[in-house]
């Protein structure tokens, strides 16, 4: 049977993204028009150069595009002042980057804690406590609690302690990921993951991402990538190529 999804998470309306540089124009997008719902997974796959990172970071609120809308739960993003736009990046949009971004002289436990500490607060639920159908709320238990519920959650519990300079790439990406859930975000953006890993920790990142937070924190989850068979795991696949949707 066909998962159905409860209402539309995040629409873009004709987003063009035309750079600059002097005389000289790059037109990036070229009227892309897309739905997700919510709790789906979808995929969006090209060659390089193709639009899909600027497309990600347009759907996330990181890149004004030159032309069209983008409507997230509901609210049209960029008629939104740039304080509240990243406001609602904080507390309801996940980013997971294939360079990781980690803080290095700050450890695994430091860096997922993050999130809650820019946005002040402490998000009350967490991934991995079930109850019935879905996430069960936790107590109230502060941003460093948290933080290792969700290292524990992405297999590190013994490597909170550590700086990225003592980590694998596959347990920074783990690390990336756990930061990205922090503040329990609706919709999670994954500009693509695996890149930097080996076959097997890029299956590993993708598991956890496509299936068990996926399932466990009902996130809404996109991953721009350019690997056909990382994108069969999700419930959807747009191509992108020139600008444009195929």
């Amino acid at each position: 049977m066909a998962e159905t999804f409860d209402f539309m998470m995040v629409e873009a309306k004709d987003i063009h993204k035309v750079y600059r540089d002097g005389s000289r124009e790059l037109h990036v997008l070229k009227g892309v028009s897309l739905t997700i719902q919510k709790g789906e997974a979808v995929s969006i796959v090209g060659p390089s150069g193709a639009g899909k990172s600027t497309l990600l970071h347009i759907l996330g609120g990181l890149d004004r595009p030159t032309g069209g809308q983008v409507i997230f739960d509901r609210v049209d993003l960029y008629k939104l002042g740039e304080a509240k736009r990243a406001l609602v990046r904080n507390k309801k949009i996940g980013f997971v980057f294939q360079f990781y971004h980690l803080l290095p002289e700050f450890t695994a436990l430091e860096n997922v804690m993050l999130p809650a500490l820019i946005g002040g607060t402490s998000p009350p639920r967490h991934v991995g406590q079930k109850a019935g159908r879905g996430v069960r709320p936790a107590p109230a238990c502060g941003a460093k609690g948290r933080a290792a519920e969700l290292l524990e959650v992405v297999g590190l519990g013994g490597r909170m302690g550590h700086r990225p300079n003592r980590l694998s790439g596959g347990e920074l990406q783990r690390v990336a990921i756990a930061r990205a859930l922090m503040n329990q975000p609706e919709l999670l953006l994954c500009d693509e993951p695996t890149g930097n890993l080996d076959c097997a920790s890029g299956k590993g990142v993708i598991e956890l991402l496509l299936r068990r937070i996926r399932r466990e924190a009902r996130a809404t989850v996109v991953v721009v990538t350019h690997q056909e068979e990382i994108a069969r795991e999700s419930d959807r696949i747009l191509h992108i190529k020139d600008g444009l949707l195929q």
